[in-house]
């Protein structure tokens, strides 16, 4: 059973300029704690979609099924703090937490969170329960979410929605910009535009490989601004996301920067 869908519309954008194609810089560094990365920046003029384009609800939609629901109880009552920055707390995922992880079907991840953060239900049709262990589309893992700040979600897809080779690598899926192309609207919650995507760049962790994403997402269910960071580990590629509007961004860019750069699988 797929993730259910809607029906967006886009309205077409005029312009008395010519197109153009955009310059495409790439920068090569090393980041700190001896983590590799590439970064592409992308500026390029921003296409509206135009007609009806069908994409999967992972945000804030009504359901038939029974409603999203947040505990009522911050995270800093009960997960511990984050050794690395006592100022958050650390979330790891067990099997208790989710179907997928249950059914052996996800790697256990962790990331880093404010205390003052909520645990949002998610909706069994969203959390693949019905499907598990082998789901043919992506399904929510976790969801938490600060009114003020932002929110976050890790969603999981499996590897053969992307790719026909088993166990592949994320570098063997594609690169950056392909991968987001097909996951793009489980970061929006609708809808993908290539003209979107500000930056993308790989980092490496030990052994393991992740693409991450910078959008600006104006038609986004999640938000006006969108992290990401993905990485592909057995039968799944996992992807971390980070939504804001444009206030929660402007004052905790750099709280949702810190739980990106802390996703690790």
């Amino acid at each position: 059973m797929a993730i259910a869908a809607m029906v967006t519309a886009r309205a077409p954008l005029t312009s008395s300029s010519p197109s153009r194609v955009p310059n495409v810089r790439a920068a090569f560094g090393k980041n700190g704690g001896g983590r590799d990365s590439v970064t592409t920046a992308i500026p390029g003029r921003r296409r509206l979609m135009k007609g009806l384009v069908l994409a999967p609800i992972l945000w804030g939609a009504a359901l038939s099924t029974a409603p999203l629901e947040a505990k009522e109880v911050e995270v800093g009552s009960y997960l511990p703090p984050s050794p690395s920055d006592p100022s958050f707390v650390l979330f790891k995922a067990t099997p208790k937490d989710t179907p997928a992880l249950r059914a052996g079907n996800v790697e256990p991840y962790q990331f880093i969170l404010p205390p003052s953060w909520k645990q949002q239900r998610v909706a069994n049709i969203l959390s693949g329960n019905y499907c598990q262990p082998k789901c043919a589309e992506p399904w929510v893992e976790v969801k938490f979410e600060n009114e003020k700040q932002g929110k976050v979600q890790v969603v999981a897809s499996p590897l053969i929605r992307l790719t026909n080779k088993p166990n592949a690598t994320i570098e063997e899926i594609g690169s950056p910009e392909k991968l987001i192309a097909s996951l793009g609207p489980f970061v929006t919650g609708n809808t993908f535009d290539p003209d979107e995507l500000l930056e993308a760049s790989v980092e490496k962790i030990g052994d393991q490989t992740y693409y991450r994403y910078v959008l600006e997402t104006p038609y986004a269910l999640t938000g006006t601004h969108n992290l990401a960071k993905a990485t592909a580990k057995g039968s799944t590629v996992v992807l971390f996301v980070a939504s804001a509007n444009d206030k929660q961004w402007q004052a905790y860019e750099k709280t949702l920067q810190a739980m990106l750069e802390s996703f690790q699988v």
